[in-house]
């Protein structure tokens, strides 16, 4: 079981850089990059809401869970 990380897509979709989602986000760039490829360990609430505001889409449109 695991849960997928599919912030790469969701980017590319919008045509947007983990530069300018961070900045837009207002997290770090590292941040963003570790979340994108999947290597994150936990997200807050807050910092998912705030991601899912930039690119205009649900929590369930970056995140998927697989069994």
């Amino acid at each position: 079981m695991a849960i997928i990380v599919k912030l790469d897509v969701i980017l590319a979709q919008r045509k947007m850089s983990v530069t300018e989602l961070a900045q837009e986000v207002g997290i770090t760039m590292a941040n963003i990059s570790v979340l994108k490829n999947g290597k994150v360990k936990a997200i807050r609430f807050s910092t998912l809401e705030a991601i899912c505001e930039v690119l205009e889409c649900q929590p369930g449109d970056i995140l998927e869970y697989q069994k």
